[in-house]
């Protein structure tokens, strides 16, 4: 019999918890961060859901549901710190961190045992320790797979600890909705259903090669897969997100988007909010030292349907003006507007390290432009004085 090894750690409602957790009238009144007139709900506290208020949801349709909502805006100089501390929290666990986002994390703890006891021990400490240094709740989940201990620390909530054993998957997971499994959405969801899968089970008992038929190769086995519980056992330490949200090493990208209080067609607003978001981005891969080549950006319109366009470049980059430019040619070749937009967002991926880049040799006669010095001299000041301290003169308007 196997020890699950696996710890899937979630905070509960994490930014709702971090925004009211020093202020009591607040606990037990309905309250969401985010929302407004424009935006969606990004954390809704517990009893909030209990009006059927969840995260993505907009902030009008929110309100309808609970006219004495309170909403609060998030505040990520804030929830960095905790975030950052809680990881370290973790590592004094488990060296083995893999950071999903700002609020949860996938430990390895089979070298803690010796120390702390097994798996379901090390998660109540890990509980206990959350709740004493940081003032929130957290959920854990134990299992040997990756997609199971998520499962399991979902099935947790609130404040609780999930323990799957192999041994006890197909009892534990099969009865369940498909939409159960790790990354199944709403839109898989409903798919599988009309297809008269409404179990796990019900896809486990499929062959795999009858759901490669039925839903094309990559999403019929890596259903397969995860109706079985046999996907990744192993962590890949550190972590960040594609929005730079986590706070390990950055993986792979790095980005920033916004909702727009009122949907446009103006050229001129959409330039300066890729501006503002080019600016947001290329100060954080300076920070980890990263460069990237390709610039991508996203539109969604008025109805809700987005888009990405990317474009690569000559030589990796981490200067503002550089990641701008192209993202400006990118919202270009969208013109003219299908429909109004309602959300914009900038991406670099493709980062590397800035060591393993080589800089762009000058061509003979060109002059220096100086901009990476320029950057750096506002992040310098920006750092020291505020974010608002140094701004370009389009954004000031």
């Amino acid at each position: 019999m196997s020890v699950p090894h696996l710890l899937h750690v979630d905070m509960d409602a994490f930014y709702a918890s971090v925004a009211i957790r020093d202020r009591p009238e607040l606990h037990d009144v309905p309250v969401v961060v985010g929302g407004g007139h424009r935006g969606v709900v990004l954390s809704a506290n517990y009893p909030a859901r209990g009006y059927g208020i969840r995260s993505g949801m907009s902030g009008g349709e929110a309100r309808r549901l609970c006219p004495r909502l309170v909403e609060v805006q998030p505040d990520f100089d804030v929830l960095r710190p905790v975030s950052k501390a809680i990881m370290e929290t973790f590592r004094g666990f488990s060296p083995v961190v893999e950071v999903m986002s700002l609020d949860e994390a996938f430990l390895d703890v089979r070298g803690a045992a010796r120390l702390f006891g097994p798996p379901e021990v090390v998660a109540e400490r890990i509980r206990s320790r959350v709740r004493a240094e940081h003032g929130i709740t957290c959920s854990v989940g134990i299992a040997s797979a990756v997609s199971v201990a998520k499962l399991a620390s979902r099935r947790a909530k609130p404040d609780g600890v999930l323990a799957i054993p192999t041994e006890d998957f197909v009892a534990v997971v099969h009865p369940l909705d498909v939409g159960e499994l790790y990354g199944v959405g709403e839109a898989t969801r409903q798919r599988l259903h009309r297809l008269g899968l409404m179990t796990v089970g019900d896809v486990a008992r499929i062959p795999v090669s009858e759901l490669r038929r039925m839903l094309g190769g990559h999403l019929g086995h890596h259903l397969h897969t995860l109706a079985w519980g046999a996907d990744r056992s192993e962590l890949a330490p550190g972590g960040a997100g594609a929005f730079g949200f986590g706070e390990g090493v950055p993986e792979g990208s790095m980005g920033a988007q916004h909702t727009l209080h009122s949907d446009t067609r103006d050229r001129d607003r959409l330039a300066r909010e890729l501006l503002r978001l080019s600016t947001r981005v290329t100060a954080r891969m300076r920070a980890a030292d990263k460069v990237g080549r390709t610039v991508a950006i996203t539109v969604r319109w008025s109805d809700f349907r987005t888009i990405s366009r990317s474009r690569t470049l000559p030589e990796p980059t981490d200067v503002t003006g550089d990641v701008y430019a192209a993202a400006l040619l990118l919202l270009d070749a969208v013109f003219p507007l299908r429909l109004a937009v309602r959300l914009v967002g900038v991406r670099v991926e493709g980062l590397r390290p800035r060591s393993a880049a080589a800089g762009r040799q000058l061509a003979l006669g060109e002059a220096d432009p100086g901009w990476p010095d320029a950057d750096r001299a506002v992040d310098r000041a920006t750092d020291r004085f505020g974010s608002s301290a140094v701004r370009r003169a389009s954004l000031l308007r």
